[in-house]
């Protein structure tokens, strides 16, 4: 009669495994991963079926697994573009930051202001072709620049209804965030400030792409993109 394998039996012949398993789970957690961009709020900066590489040590150490923060040693800067666990639903979210603690912030007919200075922006194309999960959308692509960094934004305008909002004040310990699809994202406009200790890292690239609509096809074009650009 065969013997049932125990327990013990299980975790001696797969030891090394489930150690490797273990470790690399632990290290996606607390150092870095990778995060499928599932919608198009991030349009044009990222595309549905995109993954971005994460760095989850470039604010803090978390205890794996949890929102814990064991130390911090940096702040999100303004034109990062982090993911974090949203305060309305729990739901880890990808999104551009825009204001810190303390800054003064408005929407004015699609114009950003930030303590009473106009975001810099020009409009880059009138009409450009983005994929998005209900098909290809034209936008209208603007470049915007937070210090000295520059990023794309996108209008739909045909949606174009969230182009205001009255001046807010970030309280200390937050920060807001945008879509980079200001028409189609779901944002600090509507789930509120993010505090610091949400946030479970900042993308750094798209390390590859497929296109959902096109049976995964690998779209070789967008491998390997950076997110940070200054000068």
């Amino acid at each position: 009669m065969n013997r049932v394998p125990s327990i013990k039996d299980t975790w001696n012949r797969n030891r090394g495994f489930m150690l490797f398993l273990g470790l690399m789970f632990v290290f996606r957690s607390a150092v870095a991963d990778w995060n499928y961009v599932p919608s198009s709020s991030m349009n044009p900066t990222l595309w549905r079926g995109d993954r971005v590489m994460i760095n989850k040590l470039a604010y803090s150490l978390r205890v794996p697994f949890t929102l814990v923060q064991v130390t911090s040693w940096a702040q999100p800067e303004r034109g990062d573009v982090i993911t974090f666990d949203s305060p309305a639903d729990e739901v880890n979210l990808i999104k551009r930051v825009v204001a810190l603690g303390g800054d003064h912030v408005r929407m004015s007919d699609n114009q950003l202001f930030i303590n009473d200075r106009p975001v810099p922006r020009h409009l880059m194309d009138a009409s450009r072709s983005v994929p998005s999960e209900a098909g290809d959308l034209s936008l209208q692509v603007w470049s915007e620049r937070l210090g000295d960094r520059s990023f794309e934004v996108a209008q739909l305008p045909a949606l174009n209804r969230w182009r205001d909002f009255p001046q807010v004040t970030v309280p200390d310990g937050t920060v807001m965030v945008l879509g980079d699809s200001r028409d189609n994202s779901r944002d600090s406009r509507f789930i509120g400030f993010i505090d610091l200790r949400r946030i479970t890292g900042r993308a750094t690239r798209v390390v590859l792409s497929h296109d959902p609509e096109q049976a995964y096809l690998p779209r070789l074009n967008r491998w390997w993109l950076p997110l940070d650009e200054r000068g």
